[in-house]
């Protein structure tokens, strides 16, 4: 049932608040004489010392580490946190509208990465339009629910240890809330920006802050900090909806003069359209921390975090819906076999030109409201028996709540329109599009479909972990602890029953009044047609009554998205650090091993002739996972490293649902099964790292990686008619397809997995030999090459393709070249990540064998430039994304090359701010 969101104190807001009132009646109590404390000693400040503390991190690990540090105190290098990841070897991102979302690491995508915060594990996820995968209901993080104001500290761990959880095969990314012993005293900072979208052509503000105190001389302290920013962005481009042959959903009519486009190995766009997107965001995030030392042998410290982002997008469309539609039993939803193709261009087998007579013209106007509000409460302590044994522990909750309450799309058509065109021929990502009507002319449109489609998804951790840390003797220590961890991911969909029942208006027709029509148009782009009418989403809204929950506007769970899936992860590990030398060469390092039991319990609908029935399995599944890693120090300033481990990783939450469904969302037709019974992703990883720290704040070096991935999940793909599944052709009734149509069935299976490695160069070198002020550049240089070979299967199991995993570019690198004097300071970032793949193999017939759908790669220039004017007052300007790189994504076959998906623009970014320190 769709709800309005209502705001309400939790325990974290309550907590935050205390902090306050404790923090500020201490401020207020100080001697307004007394002066600043100096905090130069004990806070990183500046990009070059935020650099140099990175260093250090990995530095001083046994493993393969990599870090981010504050610049300053609540001041991280960029807006975002997974912009900020994209800077570390190895890592990329993908992007929601022009914002860094998710990554992956050393090629594997955002699923096989764990996130920690304050050292639990967490999940936060967010909503997105459909051409960036929709609601996420996976186990990848979106790290754009939360300002990197909030956090002092991100380290991304690339090789296993026993003392570090399961669940990664790619990273184990730690991310750290500032505590208020980072600080020494009375500590205050904040910051304003003001944000303009040079594609929207809109201003945004942007404001964090950060308190802290310490009391009792120095043994109680309590931090509270607050970020809040708000953003409009537009995204506007092109959609084809992949490309399908002649044949598909029945063919173009047998009359048809450019017979030519009916043939089996000549493909067309299945929805040929321009997309306008609009988004507003409001995210506001608050931490908070007590920490506590009754004396040097114990501690304790109670953190919460708090975060939500509250969004709304609108989106607008027009497109020929006919080539995405079968025979019907209603003369005039007939699509394509009622397509008359008089005309066209083919070239590489597409028809990339083509003119048609009997076409369906359909706009779109969708609106959506979202939110996803995260809680995450940690108790931590530790306790020092002696001067050689030390107890710790933690418990804790985290719980993320996403929210989309209004998904509504209202759409109206027109039928058997003469004179339509479409052409590739120039640039593909930009064709032009004759409807064979005015596009602008809001008169005889006739509403066609209204869809409702809440959704709801709900990630929850509860944590408890118990270790001791025993040191044996000067060269040897024993570590081990157990861990407790409850899962439960949970998602529920409502639809109305048939999306295509809509009532008359006045006059006793389904004819749009003029007045229930607005214009949309493309704004930062050019395109052919750049401007067409929609429907006023509101005033049809108003008008019918929709949000009712009554009715036809009744809405009811359905089947494909109400599932869930209850974790319960025990594990325990027993692991040695060592110090010690062969002759004269000083070694270091860890081996241990971890031991878990997951028991999981998936629930899911599956849809009979006679309805749902809800269907439950259970199922338990054990690992031991070995590991060690081994530092040698041939002398001071060179390290070699080696590790290696077997690692684990827990299928998707989409793959683990019981049974199966269809579902029909205009143009697109699946029937889904999922597989509780899949096993784990297991993999075997070996390291091999060289590291030169030659001189202060400088390194080199280059790391070696293998992962010998022993099984792997795929979700199979192919197109068949419905009526080859076998099921009842009534469960089509009010969805406007019919037993004839075209299909995706879909199904998660194991694979046999395959091999990944690469290489990792890093070089990092403040320029302090040189003369003068050219001593205050410095640079930052990574690279990273990656290849795997994974089998892929078709939908009946049989070897289709060997290639890389989805989600892996080839090769990435970074560049960064920073200056950081006393009064000016700043940097110019270059991040560019080769071509991927988002699909393999293909969904299409055509593409399903040897084809597959990918990405093509970006280069993205980020610059900031800093003037300080006294030591608490600086003003500040960036720019992101300066060079408008846009997402394109693709298809291709060995037949027909690489042909358009879909593509977007988002525009430009820059900041102007100020910022206050005491």
């Amino acid at each position: 049932m769709q709800v309005q969101n209502t705001q309400k104190k939790t325990p974290v807001t309550l907590l935050a608040l205390s902090i306050g009132l404790a923090l500020s009646g201490t401020a207020l109590a100080q001697d307004a004489g007394t002066n600043p404390t100096d905090l130069d000693t004990v806070v990183v400040t500046g990009y070059r010392a935020s650099v140099e503390k990175a260093l250090d991190i990995k530095r001083g690990e046994a493993g393969v580490v990599d870090a981010i540090v504050a610049e300053d105190i609540g001041k991280f290098p960029d807006l975002n946190l997974a912009e900020s990841l994209q800077r570390i070897p190895g890592v990329v991102i993908t992007r929601e509208a022009g914002e860094g979302r998710n990554i992956s690491v050393r090629g594997l995508g955002p699923d096989f990465t764990r996130v920690r915060i304050n050292g639990m594990e967490a999940l936060t996820t967010v909503g997105a339009g459909d051409q960036s995968g929709g609601t996420n209901r996976g186990r990848g993080f979106d790290f754009n629910v939360f300002a990197s104001d909030l956090f002092s500290q991100l380290m991304v761990r690339k090789t296993a240890s026993a003392d570090v959880e399961e669940g990664s095969l790619g990273a184990t990314v730690d991310l750290r809330t500032a505590r208020p012993f980072d600080y020494d005293g009375f500590t205050f900072a904040a910051s304003g920006q003001a944000g303009y979208n040079a594609m929207a052509e809109k201003a945004d503000p942007r404001m964090a802050a950060l308190i802290s105190n310490t009391f009792a001389d120095g043994t109680f302290g309590a931090l509270l900090s607050v970020a809040y920013s708000e953003r409009q962005a537009l995204e506007e481009g092109s959609n084809t909806g992949r490309w399908a042959n002649g044949p598909s959903n029945g063919n173009f009519n047998a009359a048809s003069p450019f017979a030519a486009a009916r043939s089996a190995d000549v493909y067309h766009p299945r929805f040929p359209r321009y997309v306008q997107m609009e988004h507003e965001q409001k995210r506001l995030g608050v931490t908070g921390t007590l920490q506590w030392k009754p004396s040097d042998a114990t501690e304790f410290s109670l953190d919460a975090l708090y975060s939500k982002i509250d969004a709304t997008r609108d989106e607008h469309y027009i497109e020929a819906i006919s080539f995405s539609r079968g025979t019907s039993t209603t003369p005039r939803l007939v699509g394509k076999p009622a397509m008359i193709v008089k005309n066209g261009a083919i070239e590489n087998n597409a028809l990339v030109y083509g003119e048609f007579d009997n076409v369906d013209i359909r706009t779109e106007n969708r609106h959506d409201e979202w939110s996803t509000e995260f809680k995450q409460l940690s108790l931590n302590g530790q306790h020092r028996f002696g001067d050689d044994f030390t107890l710790s522990g933690k418990v804790g909750i985290s719980r993320s709540k996403h929210e989309n309450p209004v998904q509504t799309t209202i759409i109206m058509d027109k039928y058997d329109v003469d004179n339509y065109s479409y052409d590739y021929r120039g640039n593909s990502r930009f064709p032009t599009l004759n409807y064979g009507i005015d596009p602008t002319n809001p008169a005889g449109w006739e509403l066609a479909e209204i869809r409702l489609r809440p959704q709801y998804v709900d990630n929850d951790f509860d944590t408890g972990q118990l270790d001791f840390n025993w040191n044996i003797s000067p060269g040897f220590r024993l570590k081990g602890g157990v861990l407790a961890k409850d899962y439960t991911f949970k998602t529920t969909e409502l639809r109305r029953a048939s999306e295509l029942a809509v009532p008359n208006f006045a006059d006793g027709t389904k004819i749009v009044p003029v007045d229930m029509t607005e214009q949309a148009g493309l704004k930062g782009i050019n395109g052919s047609p750049s401007n067409w009418v929609v429907p006023d989403l509101n005033a049809i809204a108003d008008q019918f009554d929709i949000y009712s929950n009554s009715g036809i506007f009744a809405v009811a769970p359905r089947a494909n998205n109400v599932r869930s899936v209850e974790e319960k992860d025990r594990g325990a590990y027993l692991m040695g650090e060592f110090s010690t030398e062969l002759g004269s060469l000083p070694l270091s390092g860890n081996v241990g091993v971890r031991y878990v039991r997951t028991k999981q319990s998936s629930t899911g609908l599956s849809t009979l002739a006679t309805g749902t029935v809800s269907t439950t399995e259970n199922r338990t599944y054990n690992d031991t996972l070995p590991s060690f890693n081994l530092v040698a120090e041939v002398t001071p300033d060179f390290l070699i490293r080696l590790g290696a481990a077997k690692v684990m990783s827990r299928p998707g939450l989409g793959s683990l649902t019981p049974g199966a469904t269809v579902a029909v969302a205009g143009g697109a037709r699946t029937i889904s099964s999922g597989n509780p019974d899949l096993e784990p992703i297991r993999a075997t990883n070996v390291d091999l790292g060289f590291e030169w720290y030659f001189a202060e704040g400088a390194m080199a070096g280059i790391g070696l990686f293998y992962k010998d991935i022993e099984s792997f999940v795929q979700t199979t793909r192919e197109v068949r008619p419905y009526s080859d599944s076998g099921l009842p052709a009534s469960l089509l009734i009010g969805t406007g397809a019919s037993p004839a149509d075209d299909f995706t069935y879909s199904r998660p299976v194991n694979t046999p997995g395959g091999e990944l490695h690469g290489v990792e160069a890093n070089y990092t070198q403040p320029f302090t030999f040189l003369p003068g002020k050219w001593s205050n550049l410095g640079v930052q240089l990574n690279y990273t090459w990656v290849e795997s070979q994974i089998q892929y299967l078709n939908a009946a199991g049989q070897p289709v393709m060997k290639t890389d995993l989805t989600g892996l570019s080839k090769s990435s690198w970074n560049a960064t070249l920073f200056y950081e004097g006393k009064v000016f300071s700043g940097r110019v970032s270059a991040t560019n990540r080769d071509d991927y793949l988002t699909q393999a193999p293909g969904t299409e017939a055509g593409f399903n064998l040897d084809g597959y759908h990918g990405m093509t790669g970006t280069t993205v220039i980020d610059a900031s430039i800093r003037y300080t004017i006294s030591d608490q007052l600086e003003l500040s300007l960036e720019g992101i994304n300066l060079t408008n790189e846009a997402s394109d994504e693709w298809v291709y076959s060995p037949a027909t090359g690489r042909l358009p998906l879909q593509y977007t623009e988002t525009g430009r970014q820059f900041l102007l701010g100020v910022r206050y320190k005491f």
